[in-house]
Formats: structure tokens, sequence, C-alpha cells
């Protein structure tokens, strides 16, 4: 670090901001992923991405960080010691020697907890494919042993200097191989190790609860901009081109889902729209700062129409991928990947160092974008499926029939989202009172309360 170096408080502010709207990314998701879920195991649904916030949070400030941005040892993994938890590096500045080489930078301390949200929610994203049918220790273990062999490893041969970065030439600007296609290979070799929940695809899994979807893709879009933007890690043109393609893409994004929607079922839906959002932010990640605006809405168009396909090849494979992270994550970061090797210009980036195919690049930066997300595809659906077996055949990681059938959150959390009991007070309307803890004061003697169906009866109906 020079000795003149100092710290760039404009840049500093903007980066906290962008990790605190990551974080918020993580809530939103759990809210995303328990709406699309039945009511009976919204709660385990939603616990599975709560604890990815407290326990890969531990793993990164332990480890984490300098296995990924540590100095480059092998291509694979980084130093150990320069960011070990155990040290402390208070007066340490994270330069942004490109845009600023007279030494300004950013405490290392802000770029950690930064980078830390990107980790939080990669491990979080794969517990949407098992929903309904997962132990919970299960799933602690399997997340700490994916944190820890898969994404740190990965995020370093990416972002932290290694292989795929510096050797293949690869690009990801903010996580569309790192992220979300590595989140998809995993789900699909997790989902294919517990196999089919009781009853699919025979009985209809809906989502129990369409507002809450939304809420949650709302969440996750006003977040991205954290996510994407803040990738620069400074406040200059390059962020200001990444916050436009990603509103632009994920609003192509929305569209191109409820068009596939509307032609094939005749009606656009709610959930359709909130998947066409995520589709869209998914397939913008990696390539947000690498194209033009024009080239972003033709992605999401691409990404919303083809992801809105995708789902239903669980049905064709006969895969239950519960809230289907492999056809929208794993095939949106595809996309958008390849769609730098496509559109990828330097008139945006310098970083761009082959021109893509429609700018008369040819065909050498598609082949890297290839090579690089096919490598962590192979790699993270690999040690999914052995450490989901391990678990299995150790301390079990699928739920018993009894508990899915009954409700995965009595069994797993003694808990429910819902109480649809009335009241013991007596009288009717207690369960809508119920829901807020309220007590309801029994009807007057001389009208005594009309015998109902009770409310649990009519759910169920």
């Amino acid at each position: 670090m020079p000795a003149e170096a100092t710290i760039d408080t404009g840049n500093t502010a903007w980066l906290l901001v962008s990790t605190a709207l990551v974080l918020l990314m993580t809530p939103g998701l759990a809210l995303f992923y328990g709406g699309l879920n039945r009511n009976k195991g919204v709660l385990n649904m939603m616990m599975m991405s709560f604890s990815a916030i407290g326990l890969v949070s531990i793993l990164w400030i332990a480890y984490g960080f300098t296995v990924a941005f540590g100095a480059d040892v092998n291509g694979f993994w980084g130093d150990l010691s320069q960011y070990l938890g155990t040290k402390t590096f208070i007066d340490e500045l994270w330069l942004a020697t490109d845009e600023n080489p007279s030494g300004i930078g950013i405490p290392t301390y802000v770029v950690l907890a930064f980078q830390m949200m990107f980790a939080i929610i990669t491990v979080a994203l794969i517990s949407g494919a098992i929903s309904d049918r997962a132990k919970f220790a299960g799933w602690l273990v399997f997340a700490f042993g994916w944190a820890t062999l898969v994404y740190f490893p990965v995020a370093h041969m990416i972002w932290g200097g290694g292989y795929i970065a510096t050797t293949i030439g690869a690009l990801d600007f903010a996580g569309g191989t790192a992220v979300h296609i590595n989140a998809g290979a995993a789900a699909l070799g997790l989902a294919l190790v517990l196999g089919r929940r009781v009853g699919w695809p025979r009985d209809k899994f809906k989502p129990h609860n369409v507002p809450m979807v939304a809420l949650g893709a709302g969440l996750l879009w006003f977040g991205w901009f954290g996510f994407n933007a803040g990738s620069e890690l400074t406040a200059d043109s390059t962020t200001a081109i990444a916050f436009v393609n990603t509103q632009v893409a994920t609003a192509a994004g929305l569209l191109g889902w409820i068009v596939v929607e509307w032609i094939r079922d005749g009606k656009p839906t709610m959930v359709g729209a909130s998947s066409g959002v995520v589709a869209g932010l998914v397939a913008i990640t990696p390539a947000c700062a690498f194209i033009t605006p024009w080239a972003a809405v033709l992605l999401g168009l691409a990404a919303g129409a083809v992801c809105a396909l995708a789902v239903g090849l669980k049905y064709l494979l006969r895969i239950d991928d519960s809230l289907d992270v492999f056809g929208v994550h794993f095939f949106g970061g595809w996309i958008g990947s390849l769609w730098i090797g496509l559109f990828g210009t330097s008139a945006v980036s310098s970083l761009v160092a082959n021109e893509g195919l429609v700018y008369g690049g040819g065909l050498t930066q598609l082949g890297k974008q290839a090579l690089g997300s096919g490598i962590v595809t192979v790699y993270s659906f690999g040690v999914a499926v052995v450490l989901g077996l391990l678990i299995e055949k150790t301390i079990g990681f699928r739920a018993k029939t009894d508990a899915e059938l009954d409700g995965i959150d009595v069994a797993e959390h003694a808990e429910s989202a819902y109480d649809y009991t009335t009241s013991t007070s007596g009288g009717g309307g207690g369960g809508a009172f119920a829901l807020a803890g309220i007590s309801t004061p029994a009807p007057p003697a001389a009208a005594p309360a009309k015998v109902e169906e009770p409310v649990a009866e009519k759910v169920a109906g």
C-alpha cells in the first residue's frame, strides 16, 4: 500500500450502502421463497435463508474472505494467512487502483462486509430446491460444507485472481457464474439426492401467499442495485451503466415471462411477473457492466422467456426442484454469462479484452464464458451431490414422511406460521385475532355464536 494512501469517503459510503442493500436481499429471498411454498412449510423455508445469514457470516469472517480474496496460491485458493479471522487490518485500504491510481481507497473491512453478503445469499438460494422435505440440521451441515468447499474457492477463481479469471479470461461482473450458476447447479444436485416430495407431481403445490411472493421480489429488485452497481466498489461511470442495465433488464425480464405465460396459458400471473423479475435480475448480473442498455433489454427479454419455459423441465425430467432454482438461476446465469460473449464491448468496459460476437470479435470471449461457467457447473454439482449423500447416510438429510405430510414447520421448529384455531374465550372470528395473539370476548348470552365449520377445515377444503 502506498504511504500516501487515503480513504475515499464517497466510495466508502456508497459501498456501505450497497452492503446493506445486498443484505436486505436475503430476507427478501426468504419472503419470495416463503410465499411460493405451502403454508405448512413456510417457516422452515424462511429459516433456511435466515440461518444462512448467521452461519455464513461467521465462516466468512473466520476464513472465507481470505480463501476468496487472499493473494492467489494455486489458482483455486487464496492465501489463508492474509485475512484470517484472528488478524486485524484496521488501517489497511482496498485500493481502487484502476480508477484511483493516486492511492485513494476503501477500508478493507468494508469490502469484506460487502462480499460477505454475496456469500450469504448464494448459500440461501440453494434451499429453494429442497423445500418441504429437508431436516434443518442436515441443511446447516450442507451449508457449512458447500460454502467452504465450493463458494469460497469459486469466488477466488472468478474474483480473487484465480484460474477462471486470470488463465481462462472469463468475465463475471457481479455473480452470474459465482452466485447463480453455482447455486443452481448445487440445487439440482440436492434435488436429486433428496428425491421428490410426497405426492409430487401428482398433487398441486401452489404458492400459499402470492402477495408475499411479490413483496419478496420487490425487495430483491431494490437490493440488487447494491448487488450489481455496488460491485464496481467505486462510484463512477461503470457504476452508472451497471445501475441502468439492472433496471431495464429486470423490467424486460418481467415482460418476457408474462408474455410466455399469456401465450401458453392464456393469462399472465403475479407469480409469473415476480419470477420474471428474478430471471431478469439473475441474467443481467454477470453482464451489467459489459454491455449497452439496448443489449440489456434484449437480455432481459430472452432470460424471462427462456426461464419461463425452463421451469417446466422439472416435470419432463421428473426432478423435484421445488421452487425452480435450477430453472431460473442456473439458466438465467448461463444466459447472462454467454451474453458477454455475444454483446460485450470495450466501448462500455476496458475489461472486455475480446469484443463480443455481435461486434465482430468472433467466438473467443463466448468460448471463455462457456468454459468458465462449465467448470463451475460441474464442480458445484459434483460437490453438492457428494455432500448431500454423506449427510443423508450419516445424520440424515431427508425428513421422515410423517413430518413431511403433517408439516415440516412443526416437525423441525415446533411452530406454525398461521394459527387458525379459535380463541379459548369463545366466539366466532377468533381465528382472525389469533394471528395477532388477541383474545376475543365471549358473545352475549342472549345471542349465542353461530356454529360454523372450523376455519382450518375451510382452508384444508
